[in-house]
């Protein structure tokens, strides 16, 4: 009996200490960043301008609605110029759901910019960007590194 009780407190210990995959404040990672090369000669129209994909995950789904504000978006800050750009989640009012996870691309040809000091031009810059997300609540998420570099080619 008394062996039954240790293991039931035991299993119960390790069920409620496991992490929980939705949390209140959205949680997000890296996906990719494709293509991981570009010029700045691009423009809006580009079907080859880099895109941004990270995986986000939310209790409440509180994200990219239509009658969402301002509140609920996603942040850049290019860490080579330390410029900050927001980004507004597209529309995800038929997602909305509790225990929302979903993937979301944004396109970086607004984040993308030669001002930073260095070698005349033309030059090529190495871009990481740190990436999070505010919900409707303007919970935080974590905060994340791109993993893979953009090559910034400034002509």
């Amino acid at each position: 009996m008394k062996n039954i009780l240790a293991l039931f407190i035991i299993t119960i210990c390790l069920v409620s200490c496991g992490k929980d995959k939705f949390t209140t404040a959205p949680q997000i990672k890296f996906v990719s960043l494709l293509p991981n090369f570009a010029q700045s000669s691009i423009t809006s129209l580009d079907p080859n301008a880099p895109k941004l994909t990270i995986e986000v995950t939310d209790a409440e789904g509180d994200l990219g609605g239509q009658d969402i504000t301002d509140s609920s978006m996603i942040y850049l800050r290019n860490l080579k110029s330390n410029n900050i750009d927001s980004f507004r989640f597209p529309d995800l009012t038929r997602a909305q759901q509790n225990n929302f996870k979903a993937e979301v691309t944004i396109s970086l040809f607004n984040a993308l910019d030669c001002v930073t000091p260095g070698p005349p031009r033309p030059r090529t810059d190495t871009v990481f960007y740190e990436v999070y997300v505010r919900d409707a609540k303007k919970n935080k998420s974590n905060v994340i590194t791109t993993v893979d570099a953009l090559f910034y080619r400034c002509l």
